[in-house]
């Protein structure tokens, strides 16, 4: 009966040992994939342009190249001043975008009014409303507001697009902070607003940089708002470059500059995410909590 008991004991650590390492080598695989494309595209980006654009492809460059970043500026008025764009834009989203999503959550989540919840609802209604359905609206409101082709006015989109779901993020995070510590914030002499950058801003902070993070990758990256309300070259963000770049002159794919350019676009979404992930998780977690 011992020697059963002591078998059985003996092989449960070994069955975990092996569950352990068959997940440790199914995550190995997924990541690989996920990262594979990644790391073709920056060894791509760095070939000359002739072994960029090679059939069958080459893994590996014979020499190191940024020739392909060179051509990559030489596309209309250049990379940089596309991604100047992209920043502009990028920045007046996401400061727009987290300042009313932490009213709207905080008032939400706090304040009774009428009709609460059914406006709660109805801002989360707009989310299945799909976005090219409402182009030719939203485009001559940005005429008629004198909008089109201007940065501001794509950000104002972008963040209108944006303040569905930062609103439901802060409005659970806030609901997750136990009342008591806002009582207390009040009792010492602190106001609503006062009590909400003192001692609040510390407490919601991950759902915050979530809808921070979210708000910046989503300008970022869109492109048809973009190609739809900018017709001005100069106004151009970093996704309609390389939209030219894969075009091409002459219909040509230039494959080096385009990698190029994707490692361009890819770099600031990365090093943002790999900073604030422990936040962002935090965030998603928080808003999860209470619905």
């Amino acid at each position: 009966m011992a020697t059963a008991v002591q078998s059985r004991t003996a092989k449960r650590p070994r069955s975990a040992l092996w569950g352990r390492v068959l997940l440790y080598v199914v995550c190995i695989f997924i990541a690989i994939l996920f990262l594979f494309p990644i790391v073709w595209s920056a060894i791509s980006s760095v070939k000359p342009p002739k072994e960029a654009s090679a059939a069958p492809p080459t893994f590996l460059p014979s020499q190191i190249d940024f020739a392909n970043y060179g051509k990559l500026d030489d596309y209309g008025r250049g990379v940089w001043s596309y991604v100047g764009n992209s920043v502009i834009t990028a920045i007046i989203t996401v400061i727009g975008s987290t300042v009313l999503s932490t009213l709207a959550g905080y008032g939400f989540a706090r304040f009774n009014f009428p009709m609460k919840n059914i406006a709660f609802v109805l801002i989360l209604a707009t989310l299945m409303i799909p976005f090219q359905s409402i182009l030719i609206p939203l485009f001559l409101i940005l005429t008629g507001l004198r909008l089109q082709n201007t940065l501001f006015g794509l950000a104002l989109v972008y963040i209108t697009f944006q303040l569905p779901f930062g609103v439901f993020i802060m409005r659970n995070t806030f609901a997750s902070v136990p009342r008591e510590i806002e009582e207390a914030a009040l009792l010492d002499g602190c106001t609503p607003l006062t009590m909400l950058y003192r001692v609040m801003f510390a407490l919601v902070r991950p759902g915050i940089i979530t809808v921070g993070i979210y708000a910046f990758l989503n300008s970022w990256n869109e492109f048809l708002a973009a190609l739809i309300f900018m017709t001005k070259e100069a106004n151009f963000t970093l996704p309609i470059l390389l939209t030219s770049v894969r075009s091409g002159y002459y219909g040509a794919i230039d494959w080096g500059a385009l990698q190029a350019g994707l490692m361009v676009s890819i770099v600031p979404c990365v090093v943002i995410f790999l900073l604030l992930q422990r936040y962002y998780v935090g965030g998603l977690t928080g808003g999860a909590i209470k619905g």
